[in-house]
């Protein structure tokens, strides 16, 4: 039984194949298209998945959807009449693409795979997140908790899966949405919406929570329950075509700064505030749901779940055993909840928990072969070494420890926003001045943004304050005590930016000015080189730790492709590039040329 799902018209388009309950191949159309959160139909994703299982459009049983067009119609006409006339100017912008694309989406299924004979079936927006919750997590039962900027009408919901049975039991609807809350302030804190908010969680730990109290009693009605609403006079995402009103300019005393203008500490705050806000209403709505439920296991998804400080509080401070986050909890994991809800909810299949879940990992894109990869460097005149499999971990550690910066491409592409080590950049995170190099040189992108941590899986609570695993780089800890660097009495005075080049521990280029790091441990059962190559640095410098970000430079999604890993090695200044088997040094490359000064569009010199 062969289930195609789609996700697309939002932002994020993906596609996902699952055959016979086994989840086979996912991607999201942006690796493929280069336009970074690509919302169009997802047909390259979609002909990546059929090629991956060497399926025809035929063959497939079933096409699922992740949500309801209809119902997401009515709620946007609904909130324009609401608001005329005011709404008039977005309602004319929208429109017109729901007329062609939005309320045809079945001609659009058939259009595309023309071969197809099956049904085409849909699940709600908040469903499909549900069960690409718990479906594919390690428990046999758990509550969840689905937490987004909006699907249909629903923004927040929370039920029980058990087995192959999964209920909603209650939603909190448009426009209260906790998700729609913390992109407002992405949007008035000078980020992109659906897309800065990482930004937004980055930039916390700079500033003091000095708007809580205002953001709890003016904007936000938070109630013990979790459950919440929102003083509209304060936003604008209903009528307009932004997300905050003058009202709310005024309250915090002033416009919205503007994009790529410098950072003050007024964004520092709001950004602080509104993640404690964010986090507060996660932790009362998790204790509510594990109040009603009973259950002692509770499965994340939603574009919400994605805010990883807030997921390593519900760890911590929360009242389960354990959590589980989708790994694509965005809407591209919708598509592979939208399949998952045929197999088990509208074609009754049992299912079968797994120990360490049934995602693989999250490896679920393309690979490419060595013949591929080296066919490709030879069309390029790149100059390049062959090295034996075995070699590979033994090298690129030693090129690691010696601090080069390294583009690593290795194996399936990751399914979901993270770089779990098979499109990933990596530095030594010992190293003081990693962070600075890797951010302005690498990934041109803020000084301030943290990177991450992959760790030994069997070495994580010797770095970190957590006891468990963490495959999907989805829960933040502290690093340990015994690893930490006292501050000085005049570092301890720094605010802000300032803060940022204050080394504060054995790995002080993945340790944020609080502590804390992201935390992405590394199984040899979910990606075997990835493993041996850190416990290959780990034997030769006593570290389990490295810096892993992702394999992109600002404004483009991460690479899929070997020519995507070349131009972005040789745009950067990445020192090594290592493709499978083959190893490339930048300083032994041919010139690279290409049509324009790409490097306008970061505002660089």
């Amino acid at each position: 039984m062969k289930i195609l799902g789609i996700s697309c018209y939002y932002h994020d388009a993906a596609a996902c194949l699952v055959v016979d309950g086994e989840i086979v191949a996912a991607a999201s159309e942006e690796r493929f298209t280069r336009v970074k959160h690509d919302s169009d139909f997802p047909e390259n994703a979609i002909a990546f998945c059929l090629e991956h299982a060497r399926i025809r459009e035929g063959d497939l049983d079933y096409v699922a959807f992740y949500d309801k067009p209809f119902l997401k119609f009515e709620r946007i006409l609904e909130t324009y009449i609401a608001s005329v006339p005011a709404g008039l100017p977005s309602f004319l912008k929208a429109i017109p693409l729901w007329v062609k694309k939005k309320l045809f989406i079945p001609n659009l299924i058939r259009k595309s795979l023309p071969g197809f004979g099956g049904k085409i079936l849909f699940a709600e927006h908040h469903e499909s997140h549900a069960a690409s919750a718990f479906y594919p997590s390690p428990f046999e039962r758990a509550a969840f908790l689905t937490i987004d900027g909006v699907g249909e009408w629903a923004t927040t919901s929370y039920g029980v899966g058990a087995g192959k049975d999964l209920k909603i039991h209650a939603e909190i609807h448009f426009p209260h949405s906790i998700g729609l809350l913390y992109s407002a302030f992405t949007y008035y804190t000078g980020f992109k919406v659906n897309s800065g908010e990482y930004k937004v969680m980055g930039l916390a730990p700079y500033g003091e929570p000095k708007y809580v109290d205002t953001i709890l009693s003016e904007l936000v009605d938070l109630k013990d329950d979790g459950s919440f609403r929102l003083n509209q006079k304060y936003f604008d995402y209903c009528a307009g075509l932004r997300m905050t009103s003058e009202k709310l300019h005024r309250l915090f005393g002033g416009p919205p700064r503007q994009p790529e203008s410098k950072l003050t500490q007024r964004e520092m705050d709001l950004a602080r505030s509104v993640q404690v806000v964010c986090e507060e209403a996660m932790l009362r709505m998790a204790r509510h749901v594990h109040q009603v439920t009973g259950e002692k296991n509770l499965c994340l998804a939603g574009g919400v779940a994605l805010n990883c400080v807030g997921n390593g509080r519900l760890l911590r401070e929360g009242p389960y055993d354990d959590i589980w986050i989708q790994p694509a909890a965005g809407d591209a994991g919708g598509a592979l909840g939208a399949a998952l809800t045929v197999w088990h909810e509208y074609l009754g299949k049992e299912r079968q928990a797994r120990p360490r879940g049934t995602q693989r990992g999250s490896y679920l894109g393309p690979a490419y072969s060595d013949d591929e990869i080296e066919a490709y460097l030879k069309k390029v005149g790149a100059t390049y070494q062959k090295l034996d499999p075995a070699e590979v971990p033994g090298r690129v550690a030693e090129l690691v420890a010696t601090e080069n910066v390294i583009g690593w491409f290795q194996g399936r592409m990751e399914f979901g926003p993270r770089a779990l080590g098979g499109r990933s950049i990596i530095g030594d995170a010992r190293s003081p001045k990693m962070q600075e190099t890797m951010n302005l040189k690498i990934k041109f992108r803020e000084s301030f943004r943290p990177f991450a941590p992959s760790v030994l899986y069997d070495d994580i609570s010797e770095y970190f304050e957590i006891d468990r695993e963490s495959p999907y780089m989805l829960l933040v800890a502290g690093v340990q005590e015994k690893h930490r660097e006292e501050m000085t009495e005049e570092q301890k005075k720094l605010f802000g930016v300032e803060k940022l080049n204050v080394r504060r521990s054995s790995v002080p280029a993945i340790t944020h000015v609080d502590y804390s790091a992201r935390i992405q441990s590394v199984h040899p059962d979910d990606n075997k080189p990835y493993y041996d190559m850190i416990r290959a640095f780990k034997d030769k410098t006593g570290c389990p730790v490295i810096i892993n970000t992702s394999f992109n430079v600002r404004g483009e999604p991460i690479v899929c492709k070997p020519e995507h890993a070349y131009t972005c090695f040789m745009r950067t200044e990445m020192d090594y590039l290592v493709l499978g088997p083959y190893l490339l040094a930048k300083a032994d490359q041919p010139e690279w040329r290409e049509d324009g000064d790409w490097r306008q569009e970061f505002q660089l010199d």
